[in-house]
């Protein structure tokens, strides 16, 4: 249950930080967003990344052996890790539909999932 829980804040989390991170390169098609300096849209994102924060730390928490979780803290950031391309992944292909993932993308990806079950092999 725990696992499950960890994963889903971290899903959450990445959620915020990818919108954070860049919903701003699309949010500037709206024109009261255009018309905003760099430090307003550095706040916006600051506001946005605080939920990020939310979900994080207590994923991390309830996550880690040394709590009573199930992942050790190399374990949960290749997890996070995993999960912020993937969530990269889904926002990009919905949000900007000018962007493709071609064949070396989906290999990397690949690897990347490889990483996650080599680094829980004894």
């Amino acid at each position: 249950m725990k696992a499950v829980l960890t994963i889903g804040l971290l899903i959450l989390s990445n959620s915020f930080m990818i919108i954070a991170w860049y919903g701003h390169l699309k949010f500037s098609e709206l024109k009261w967003f255009n018309k905003l300096g760099l430090i307003s849209i550095i706040l916006i994102s600051w506001g946005i990344a605080l939920f990020e924060y939310v979900f994080q730390v207590p994923a991390n928490r309830i996550g880690f052996k040394e709590n009573g979780g199930p992942f050790t803290l190399i374990q949960l950031k290749v997890i996070q890790e995993v999960i912020t391309l993937i969530v990269f992944a889904v926002f990009t292909l919905i949000v900007f539909k000018t962007e493709t993932f071609r064949l070396n993308h989906i290999i990397s990806f690949i690897f990347l999932i490889l990483a996650v079950y080599f680094m829980f092999k004894k």
